[in-house]
């Protein structure tokens, strides 16, 4: 389905956008990185976003994509936001979120050829 892909494509954008944001820091430094800080948590929230909003037929056919667990940590920094554990954003921006980039990229390239490459779905 053409809008999974755009979902996807968001996706894979906010992972790249997360692997700028991290650059230059390190989980003991990201405490004093307010900007960068929240702008991970954007998007994290992103992420979490758009899987809530792919299809439940896409996901079915990807159960190796943890979509609920993504999820329900983004509910968790928007309606949360007061107890975010920070090192647990570094986990998750730095260590999981590239995993699931190149899942992405994998499916964007194998199921949506055209929309891999950044072109128009």
């Amino acid at each position: 389905m053409r809008r999974d892909a755009l979902y996807l494509r968001d996706i894979l954008e906010a992972v790249h956008d997360l692997e700028e944001f991290a650059s230059g820091l390190s989980a003991g430094t990201l405490a004093e990185a307010r900007m960068a800080r929240w702008a991970m948590v954007q998007r994290l929230t992103t992420i979490g976003e758009a899987t809530a909003r792919v299809s439940e037929e896409f996901r079915n056919r990807h159960p190796e994509i943890p979509w609920a667990r993504i999820t329900a940590f983004r509910n968790i920094l928007v309606h949360a936001y007061f107890g975010i554990r920070w090192e647990r954003v570094w986990e998750a921006a730095v260590e999981e979120a590239p995993a699931l980039g190149r899942q992405i990229a994998h499916i964007l390239e194998s199921e949506f050829r055209e929309d891999s490459t950044g072109g128009n779905p």
